[in-house]
């Protein structure tokens, strides 16, 4: 086999926006995936610093440890445009920027924000609506309509509100998730469309769905949306999610519009190292294994959700393909806080990668261990991206920077 200019592993958002920004540079790159990634359990929002009104200001304002001081704003401006673009070219447009966030509405009804939003969940459009209306429909799990009234009406005051029930008629009379009536209507919209134009809603009211509109980018939206008045927004809601499979398939199509090679089900289970230099990597798969050569490596397998970052033993976290020393808060009294939902980051969510500017692995004295293996999104350590919600942020801003260094 040929080698790559670059071999990325990994399929979750780091990954695939690694690979699609090394192939948009003129790279020919190979991504070796194993298991279905974390964009079918996204809200479809990217979170780039979700504790603060401007996350470009506060970005400045973080310790020299953190993943976002080491990839730059700079590189992380350029990343949300790149993401933006692609994006757009797959009917999928996003809203935002990193001076400002965008409102969303969540599954319960509150209101959640974030950095870059998918145009049909951009809340913000329901500011001076004379009635929100909140579709109930008939057999969908997990969607409250009644609760997410209670709960907008503290955020939209002016506004009226009123529960609309809406029977699709394709269930077959069982219940369904989002997934899968966001799957009954690709390519058949028509009679969610039918119940909703029933409304009689005027340019002066809001329709709030549940993501039911369709799986391929903004398609279904806009069958539904140009025969209505009415502006038609998206909730978040339970995974699977309707809007991360959406996003997972805009970048599926641009890795194949650029000839990105994508192996599925390839676990790569360790490194071909010569000297300071990964050439290549081994995966196993169920007759023999096999070696893919490549120029420079990045690593995109996740932290401790989806096996990147390992603990066999207490006080011992491992990276189990190229054993790259992880750093860990020693002790268990920093370990965790002692209220869960506290004010504070979780000790155990600090634990990851350390890596120099160029997002090379270094060991405890600062000295680099591979020259051209870069580590990206979870793996990065030094911050709790849950507790500071920056987690789709630095996947994409990482991968950007090291598929461009």
């Amino acid at each position: 086999m040929k080698t790559a200019d670059v071999i990325v592993i990994g399929g979750g958002l780091a990954g695939f926006m690694a690979a699609a920004v090394a192939a948009n540079h003129g790279q020919k790159v190979t991504l070796l995936t194993y298991g279905s990634g974390s964009l079918p359990l996204m809200s479809g929002a990217i979170d780039v610093l979700g504790n603060t009104e401007t996350p470009d200001t506060a970005i400045k304002n973080l310790p020299a440890h953190h993943p976002y001081k080491k990839i730059g704003l700079k590189n992380i401006d350029s990343a949300t445009k790149f993401f933006c673009d692609l994006t757009s070219q797959a009917n999928l447009p996003y809203v935002g920027r990193l001076s400002a966030q965008i409102p969303i509405v969540t599954a319960v009804g509150t209101l959640k924000h974030s950095c870059l939003v998918p145009e049909s969940m951009d809340a913000s459009n329901l500011v001076g609506k004379k009635k929100i209306f909140v579709a109930s429909i008939k057999g969908l799990k997990d969607f409250y309509a009644e609760m997410l009234v209670d709960n907008l009406k503290s955020h939209f005051h002016d506004s009226n509100f009123e529960v609309a029930k809406i029977d699709l008629k394709l269930l077959g009379g069982r219940d369904i998730t989002c997934m899968d009536a966001a799957q009954l209507l690709t390519d058949n919209e028509q009679p969610l469309a039918n119940e909703l134009k029933a409304l009689n809603a005027s340019e002066d009211d809001a329709i709030i769905l549940p993501p039911i509109l369709g799986i391929m980018g903004s398609f279904s939206r806009s069958v539904v949306k140009t025969q209505l008045r009415a502006e038609i927004i998206e909730t978040t809601c339970l995974p699977p999610s309707p809007p991360g499979i959406r996003l997972q398939r805009a970048f599926i199509r641009y890795l194949q519009k650029s000839d990105v090679k994508v192996f599925e089900n390839s676990k790569v289970v360790r490194g071909v190292v010569e000297d300071k230099k990964v050439t290549g990597v081994v995966v196993e798969n169920a007759v023999r294994e096999k070696i893919f050569r490549g120029k420079k490596i990045i690593l995109a397998t996740g932290g401790f959700y989806s096996g990147g970052i390992q603990m066999r033993e207490f006080d011992n976290p491992v990276e189990p393909i190229f054993d790259i020393p992880v750093f860990f808060p020693t002790g268990a009294e920093n370990w965790s806080n002692q209220q869960l939902f506290s004010d504070k980051p979780q000790g155990f969510s600090m634990t990851g990668i350390f890596t120099n500017e160029n997002l090379n692995p270094v060991n405890e004295d600062g000295k680099i261990l591979f020259e051209n293996l870069h580590v990206v999104g979870a793996n990065l350590g030094g911050c709790d991206k849950i507790f500071e919600r920056s987690a789709g942020g630095i996947a994409i801003a990482s991968a950007y920077k090291a598929a461009t260094i």
